[in-house]
């Protein structure tokens, strides 16, 4: 691998080189391969190792490298497509779903759940806990809160908790002609249990998104997932299936 100089330009140094660093990402390494250390980066492309810091953490911010504990810099996989504009409404669990089911307890959930499903603030839901997964690594975690009004039938369901427990909630409330479905995005930041779950440092920046699943006469379900900011990208209907290069010069195929 030769030595590549950078050529005087206007804008910042690391700027430039994050450029250049990102073209290299496309033609030289794969999705989860670890990029050779500093020194080593440092010295091919001619640059003092404070401005390649500042390159990486550009493109850590933009979703091209992750910094793994105990691994090194990875290159990223591609940003999952969380599709918030799509005219096709499905229950949670449907054909198709790309999420797994962790684990279902029945609990009182906090206030403000119990206020937009229509509960009384002390009584039980079942809440699921389900997560997704993208190249190997986790990129989100969602709790899905569903009254037992929603589930009739489930005091049949020998499971008491577990994944088991969660696919039966989740076959029970299909059950129930879904008549629409709304969704609500906002930045946040990841409280202690969702970084564990989401392998990021308390603080990371996170996507949440709240949608409320509407059957008869009110609100049969809602869902809070939290995405990891740097894994994903807001989709808006048919858009989702749209790849995005990240070379400067290319553009959306």
């Amino acid at each position: 691998m030769g030595t590549t100089q950078l050529e005087t330009v206007p804008e910042p140094k690391y700027w430039h080189l994050k450029t250049v660093l990102s073209e290299a990402l496309d033609s030289e390494f794969s999705v989860g391969e670890i990029l050779p250390n500093e020194r080593e980066l440092a010295a091919r492309f001619g640059v003092a190792r404070a401005t390649l810091r500042q390159a990486l953490e550009q493109l850590e911010l933009e979703g091209r490298l992750q910094r793994r504990r105990g691994v090194g810099t990875t290159v990223a996989p591609p940003r999952v497509g969380v599709d918030v504009g799509t005219e096709q409404h499905a229950w949670p669990g449907a054909a198709g779903d790309a999420w797994q089911p962790v684990d279902c307890v029945q609990d009182v959930p906090p206030a403000s759940v119990a206020d937009v499903l229509g509960t009384d603030r002390a009584e039980p839901v079942h809440t699921v806990r389900r997560s997704r997964v993208s190249h190997g690594q986790p990129v989100a975690a969602e709790l899905l809160y569903i009254p037992a009004s929603s589930v009739p039938d489930l005091s049949a369901i020998d499971a008491p908790s577990g994944p088991a427990r969660a696919r039966a909630v989740l076959r029970e409330l299909q059950r129930l002609e879904l008549d629409g479905q709304d969704r609500a995005v906002e930045l946040g930041s990841a409280r202690a249990d969702d970084a564990k779950e989401l392998d990021r440092l308390p603080g990371a920046p996170v996507l949440v998104v709240t949608t409320r699943f509407t059957a008869g006469d009110g609100i049969a379900a809602l869902s809070v997932a939290t995405y990891r900011a740097d894994t994903c990208r807001l989709t808006f209907g048919d858009s989702g299936g749209v790849e995005i290069h990240h070379g400067p010069e290319r553009q959306a195929s």
